[in-house]
């Protein structure tokens, strides 16, 4: 999925996981790897920075000295920065690595212009993925902060000049507002959190909210999307619920759909589960 000095998982267990992202190796929660026994427990002695939570959504990062909390990043020839932060992540998350190898896949060869729409779109890899092909990207996210990171990021990647429209908005408003206005999409990417707050303030709770957001989405997407890519971290979301949810919102019965577990592997072939994936494509 990565050239190897780009990102390794070196090792998971005990509730937590040991990356390398560039030349920066962290240690970081992972709750899938809470049954897990580490591997390689010399590995873990002395990493660039350690995170710990202090709260159930927050905590703090220890570094060794002189070490910054940002450094650059690449994938293909998407360039981006990557930050430690309050929440434990760091501006990308790899596991997204063969969606974005798919996305660009799909977009390879088409026409030019091509509407995408990218909810819950973060730090920005998936759009400056779909902007290097030729797409018109409309990125929305419901946090400025996070918005004003993914600018920078187009700007890193070259890309601060092809036709991606950054919005700050809760997804529900949006996909709602554009459905009133008559706007279309070719296609749709969206990663949304098990729960979350819009930029007023409003409620995102996945069980409650996922299937009427989807419906929305494939509304707009009027003749049926060019492809249709969604992730989900929720525990206990399974593939039989994700397909069902997908059906009862209008995907089309046409075309191939793949849903699969989206996985991290490591050098010696242990795999770290990272969530579910449906891919639909023409």
């Amino acid at each position: 999925m990565f050239a190897n000095e780009h990102y390794e998982l070196i090792d998971f267990g005990a509730g937590r996981k040991l990356e390398r992202f560039g030349s920066r190796v962290l240690d970081r929660p992972s709750p899938a790897a809470q049954q897990a026994t580490r591997a390689k427990p010399s590995a873990w002695n002395n990493p660039h920075a350690r995170f710990q939570k202090t709260t159930s959504t927050t905590g703090e990062w220890t570094s060794r000295n002189g070490v910054e909390n940002y450094w650059p990043w690449k994938f293909g020839t998407v360039e981006v920065e990557l930050r430690t932060t309050p929440f434990g992540h760091v501006g990308v998350f790899p596991e997204q690595a063969e969606n974005w190898h798919w996305l660009a896949k799909q977009l390879a060869g088409q026409a030019q212009g091509l509407r995408v729409l990218n909810l819950f779109a973060h730090t920005g890899v998936s759009s400056l993925v779909a902007a290097q092909q030729g797409a018109q990207v409309v990125h929305l996210d419901a946090a400025s902060n996070i918005v004003s990171w993914a600018r920078d990021n187009a700007k890193k990647s070259g890309l601060d000049q092809h036709p991606i429209r950054w919005i700050v908005e809760d997804a529900q408003k949006f996909t709602q507002r554009e459905l009133r206005r008559g706007n279309r999409y070719d296609a749709i990417i969206l990663d949304p959190p098990s729960y979350g707050h819009g930029p007023k303030g409003e409620s995102w709770q996945l069980s409650a909210h996922l299937a009427e957001l989807l419906h929305n989405c494939l509304s707009l997407t009027a003749g049926g999307p060019h492809f249709f890519l969604l992730t989900c971290h929720t525990s206990g979301m399974t593939r039989k619920r994700l397909i069902e949810t997908l059906k009862q919102a209008g995907l089309p019965r046409n075309g191939f759909l793949e849903t699969t577990r989206l996985t991290l592997p490591t050098s010696d072939g242990r795999k770290l589960e990272s969530g579910l994936v449906a891919r639909w494509s023409q």
